[in-house]
């Protein structure tokens, strides 16, 4: 029998997310407090076990961002949903999604499925860099694939999602990495994490150690001095900061949902503070979200320290991975991205490939006119 859907409170939806291994930070209830200029909906499905009980099989976080005039939303599932993404078929979980959206009057609908397609090692990734014919990490054969990711586009090409960058768009503004760097791990120690850093990454650490850098948990009252570092951070590797507000209302909507969903870390050396980080957790899985350092006194290896000192309590509190979220597809030596891709693989951990960001155009005059006002933007 083919599951049904309806809204869901957040309860329910808290429920749901506790009873997973994994689920990503933007698929829970309190994400859509972050996001004050959507609109939050938490969706169900449900089937009945043999005794005729109905029972949630899969849900999804639904962020509705309205257009001004028309009176239509475009609905969002970041890295989402969550259900049964390798099972018979996909039609029965997304075609009563895209009627419910649709009666919410969603114009266009993108959702970001959780499917891995292929990963590559930390050796294969630094051997690409240096290599001066590898130009993207698309391009370089994968040390692992996924061969049910294909069955998934191929199911979702055939029920009329597009994927993202097929139609030259950037993710609506509000895209996720499709490509990330991972560190496994579960069934390791944390010796054995330590040991699969690089040799540069392991004397950084010892050299942090060693000049007195200490790295301590923030509260909310330490969100500025994070802040601060982070519009450095913006203005040294050229992006738009997000405002203080932004990380004070992720802190209190995070956090009032679970104490242990979000952390601040900061490295302290002789009272300054040169680098910080935040730390989210959904079950076991982990993600360094935010980082931020200042240009002074990087001989003592702060952004080590923190990432070290959040790995630990990764694993301690029973991580299955840590996740440094996005890097780029490029390996052009030029490009100013590379240098953080390089301090990620330095962790010895797996770059992984999404499958993407896919659309399904509700209203196709709406969606195209929405996606070239995106792409002028």
């Amino acid at each position: 029998m083919a599951p049904h859907l309806r809204t869901i409170s957040r309860e329910e939806h808290l429920a749901f997310v506790a009873s997973r291994p994994a689920v990503s930070h933007m698929q829970v209830p309190s994400w859509g407090d972050v996001k004050p200029d959507w609109r939050a909906e938490s969706i169900g499905w449900f089937d009945r076990d043999g005794a005729g009980a109905e029972r949630i099989v899969g849900a999804g976080l639904v962020l509705y961002r309205p257009i001004p005039r028309v009176k239509r939303s475009l609905a969002y599932l970041p890295e989402g949903p969550v259900i049964d993404w390798h099972g018979t078929g996909l039609g029965p979980w997304l075609d009563p999604m895209l009627a419910h959206l649709k009666a919410q009057g969603a114009f266009s609908v993108r959702m970001g499925p959780p499917v891995v397609a292929r990963r590559w090692d930390a050796r294969t990734v630094k051997d690409a860099i240096a290599d001066p014919a590898a130009g993207r990490l698309r391009d370089v054969p994968p040390d692992a694939q996924e061969p049910r990711a294909a069955e998934v586009v191929a199911q979702l090409r055939a029920l009329g999602w597009r994927r993202g960058e097929e139609e030259g768009e950037d993710g609506f503004g509000a895209g996720q990495p499709r490509y990330v760097f991972q560190v496994p791990f579960a069934g390791l120690s944390l010796e054995e994490i330590r040991g699969n850093l690089n040799q540069q990454w392991r004397r950084n650490i010892k050299k942090a150690e060693k000049a007195g850098v200490k790295v301590v948990e923030g509260d909310y009252e330490d969100l500025p001095a994070f802040y601060e570092l982070y519009r450095e951070t913006a203005g040294r590797d050229r992006f738009i900061p997000r405002p203080l507000g932004y990380f004070q209302r992720m802190w209190t909507a995070l956090r009032a949902e679970d104490p242990d969903r979000m952390r601040l870390y900061l490295a302290r050396h002789d009272g300054e503070t040169l680098s910080a980080a935040t730390m989210l957790t959904v079950g076991n899985h982990v993600w360094y979200s935010y980082g931020a350092s200042t240009g002074r006194k990087r001989e003592v290896q702060p952004s080590n320290a923190v990432q070290w000192r959040m790995m630990s309590d990764a694993h301690e509190r029973g991580a299955a991975v840590y996740d440094l979220r996005g890097i780029t597809d490029t390996l052009d030596e030029s490009s100013h991205l590379v240098g953080l891709l390089r301090f990620k693989v330095g962790t010895g951990g797996r770059a992984a490939e999404y499958i993407g960001e896919w659309d399904y155009p509700v209203n196709k005059v709406l969606h195209k006119a929405f996606t070239l006002y995106m792409a002028r933007r």
